[in-house]
């Protein structure tokens, strides 16, 4: 069995940790590979490898710099078939969906670091003897998840690269082959791109390292918060997307099938485990019976089984414990009176699987309606009008992104009311490398995309110059 290393300085080499944590096919519960806990020393040198090779790296021009991430967007494209393999086995993510997630990763990936191309890195201010610069911060520690190793590393890196930082790379435990394997295809100076393995033994040690400029941090609440805490103390730039409860608001006037059909998909695509999942669900009376009719119908088409095989749509849940979260939050709801109408029932057998699950009668106290679930589950509120529903979906310490599905053009620009990073209009997951956005209340901190994220990655001075005397 493989036992994964770092990446530090552009050499593989073991943790100098003595603990391993190991890596479980979800669909299977055999173990893949091991991985290392990390430590402090594993980080100190990976920060060290980073920091000589900041200046280097920084001083390549843009174009050099936009050419050469380019070139490893490409040959991530290439190898997805390859990557979202790994990733089905680590994380349970059925290939295809991953194939495709990555695909558009890598494509995005592109996009954004070829927007340091008209990036305003210098600025002279007309008539005022005043020029901005902005540099890079040097140093930043991005922090991904398990559920999209590849496509959230990527996202975050672009930018931050692009810019003339290098970067410490920390994925998951829980899903860390993918991650490895992408570095693997890496052509990029050594040190510029370091990896470190392991949990919070290897994580608080990165974010406490004074050298690093920025934390690039995507997971829970929980630790988001230790995030903010220690790189505030240490006054650190951090950006923080953490977890959602994103409603869905579905106005009278829609078609209910077809919006169904969608909603099903937001809901339900790579097993609930999205950090953007609906995970609420207001629809408007005049459409809710047809629309619930529908949704249930819909969840039976949403086959469980190992995401190798062709005809599976809903993989595993990562593992055990985020089954058990996931059953908790239904037995909850369906103790307080909720009525399950599709799923809700842990299947027998191997693998962490949990079906397409649809709720009705449900209240907003129940934790399917407070608490981030990450699963392929859909509670469904009936509401009187789509007021209410703004209402209800407004009410939430969360505040990552929202969907609404409306016919009446009053109710799309009404929209935008809804406390979130990101508000879609019939549609969910559109936009692309424009997106620029800060997540609300409990989901995080710190804007990103777009020119945020060349903003985040670099500090701006001021020069001021008078005529000599």
């Amino acid at each position: 069995m493989k036992t994964l290393q770092n990446l530090i300085g552009g050499t593989w080499e073991d943790s100098r940790g003595d603990a391993f944590h190991d890596v479980v096919n979800p669909a299977t519960e055999e173990v893949v590979a091991r991985c290392p806990s990390g430590s402090p020393q594993d980080v100190r040198l990976a920060v060290d490898a980073a920091v000589r090779a900041q200046p280097a790296w920084a001083a390549l021009s843009v174009a050099e710099r936009v050419e050469r991430l380019s070139r490893w967007a490409d040959t991530v494209a290439a190898h997805a078939d390859e990557l979202a393999e790994l990733e089905c086995r680590e994380m349970g993510k059925p290939v295809a969906l991953g194939r495709a997630f990555i695909g558009g990763a890598a494509t995005g990936f592109k996009a954004a670091v070829a927007e340091a191309l008209e990036y305003a890195f210098e600025e002279t201010i007309d008539g005022t003897g005043t020029t901005i610069v902005r540099t890079p911060l040097g140093v930043a520690a991005v922090i991904v998840p398990w559920n999209f190793p590849v496509p959230m590393t990527l996202g975050a890196l672009g930018p931050l690269l692009a810019a003339g930082n290098t970067v410490v790379l920390k994925p998951s435990e829980r899903s860390p082959m993918s991650a490895v394997r992408l570095l693997e295809l890496m052509d990029l100076p050594p040190g510029v791109v370091n990896l470190v393995l392991g949990d919070s033994r290897a994580g608080a040690p990165l974010v406490a390292d004074e050298r690093v400029g920025l934390v690039h941090f995507t997971g829970s609440v929980e630790s988001g918060r230790k995030v903010g805490e220690r790189t505030g103390a240490l006054l650190r730039r951090s950006i923080l997307e953490l977890g959602g409860k994103d409603p869905v608001v579905v106005d009278a006037g829609v078609d209910p099938v077809a919006t169904a059909a969608a909603v099903a998909f937001g809901a339900f695509a790579n097993s609930g485990q999205i950090c953007t999942s609906m995970e609420r669900v207001y629809v408007h009376r005049d459409v809710a019976e047809p629309f619930i009719e529908a949704l249930v119908e819909a969840a039976g088409t949403y086959a469980l089984g190992d995401g190798h095989d062709a005809g599976t749509v809903l993989g595993p849940l990562v593992d055990r414990r985020q089954r058990d979260i996931v059953a908790r939050h239904v037995a909850d709801a369906v103790a307080r009176g909720a009525t399950v109408r599709a799923g809700g029932v842990v299947p027998e057998g191997r693998g962490f699987f949990y079906p397409a699950t649809v709720l009705t009668g449900v209240e907003e106290s129940m934790l399917v309606m407070t608490e981030e679930t990450f699963g392929p589950i859909a509670p469904v509120v009936v509401v009187s009008s789509f007021e209410e529903g703004l209402e209800r979906a407004s009410a939430s310490r969360f505040g990552l992104a929202a969907t609404v599905y409306t016919a009446d053009p009053a109710h799309m620009a009404a929209a935008r009311r809804i406390p979130a990073g990101v508000v879609w209009v019939n549609q969910w997951q559109g936009g692309g490398p424009e997106r620029l956005y800060e997540p609300a209340g409990d989901s995080g901190m710190g804007a990103t995309g777009s020119r945020a994220a060349y903003d985040a990655a670099t500090r701006p001075t001021s020069i001021h110059t008078a005529p000599a005397a």
